[in-house]
């Protein structure tokens, strides 16, 4: 090419001041940034090409009872009636308000025998009227309290705590293994139906404590006018294994089977799909159940987004020991964690498309 004809570049713009800087740490993470193709996640097409970068805050939201999330991000029930829960409980509820999620409390149960731990309980003030918030009692406590003709108490812990609602946590093995555990004189089953009679009005959440539920479990639970059933499966904090660890050496010997039977949270929701598929056909009664809680395992938004994704009936997805990680220290620590996940199902929304 000629000179005359030579292109010419464009005009300078100002100085890029992180140019050098910059491009010397591509330089030297290059070689720590390989992914090998056999370590690429196989859930998702990765469409780069149909989306201009997502604005924060710009996920839909996400109706749940009778409000809604500005995430599909639910807190799942941790802790109370101790003096860490105080600081836990009040920094998750204070992550809540500020980024539109759901939030169960741990068990209430403490609430039943006095009011000295209420102070941990009470994060409504906190979260504001917005948020999503559900009590927590097992069904060992529900069984009491009906069969003692006891259960407007319910609805006065409901009322005391300002919350939407109850979840039922269902743990026949870890109260069977738990030194103190009590012990179920009916079905869990038969009590929740129970409940559900006594307090019409009351919005109820039905989950196990981290082995999740076979088949015949959660076709009983969808004929039921639940808000939803709380997934809870295994591969996160299973409370039968955590009461062995409060035995000694022959029970856990003993035991230890008990702890590794269950199912994760993609069976489940396989399962209720299925489940909800035959429901369609007319062979079975209607669902009733009005959405999914997909929980147990679940590490990361990734996760959370293929699950809930993947899932037929309404869903949204819960974290415990990831919250509970960064709850504990102060709330900055655990607000970067939440946003976090946030963008980063902002970022799963524009440029991954899942593959079932």
């Amino acid at each position: 090419m000629s000179e005359k004809n030579a292109g010419t570049l464009p005009p300078q713009p100002a100085e890029d001041p992180t140019a050098e800087r910059r491009k010397e740490d591509h330089i030297e993470l290059a070689f720590r940034s390989q992914v090998e193709a056999l370590g690429l996640d196989p859930r998702f097409d990765y469409e780069p090409l149909l989306a201009a970068h997502p604005a924060p805050g710009s996920l839909t939201p996400v109706s749940f009872g009778q409000k809604q999330l500005r995430a599909p991000l639910w807190v799942s029930s941790m802790t109370g009636g101790t003096e860490k829960a105080f600081v836990i409980n009040h920094n998750l509820a204070r992550a809540c308000a500020e980024f539109g999620l759901g939030m169960g409390l741990g068990s209430c149960r403490p609430l039943l025998y006095g009011h000295e731990r209420l102070r941990d309980f009470d994060v409504r003030p906190i979260t504001g009227d917005d948020v999503p918030l559900y009590a927590n009692l097992g069904v060992a406590q529900i069984q009491d309290l009906l069969d003692a003709g006891r259960a407007g108490e319910i609805q006065q812990l409901v009322e005391a705590l300002r919350v939407d609602g109850l979840i039922v946590h269902v743990n026949p093995l870890q109260e069977a293994l738990q030194p103190e555990g009590d012990r179920f004189r009916v079905s869990p089953l038969a009590t929740i139906e129970a409940l559900l009679a006594a307090l019409p009005e009351l919005a109820v959440i039905v989950k196990e404590v981290g082995q999740g539920m076979g088949p015949a479990s959660l076709r009983a639970l969808l004929r039921l006018p639940l808000l939803a059933i709380d997934t809870a499966a295994g591969g996160g904090t299973n409370f039968s294994k955590l009461e062995l660890f409060r035995s000694d050496d022959l029970d856990r010997e003993a035991f230890g089977p008990l702890t590794r039977v269950g199912h994760t949270a993609a069976e489940m929701v396989q399962t209720v799909n299925a489940l909800l598929a035959e429901s369609s056909t007319g062979a079975r009664p209607q669902v009733q159940c009005k959405s999914l809680i997909v929980s147990g395992g679940v590490a990361n938004f990734l996760d959370g987004y293929y699950l809930t994704k993947q899932s037929t009936l309404l869903a949204i997805y819960g974290q415990a020991s990831a919250f509970l990680r960064y709850a504990r220290e102060d709330y900055p620590t655990l607000r970067r964690y939440v946003a976090s996940q946030v963008r980063g199902l902002e970022l799963a929304e524009a440029y991954l498309r899942p593959r079932f």
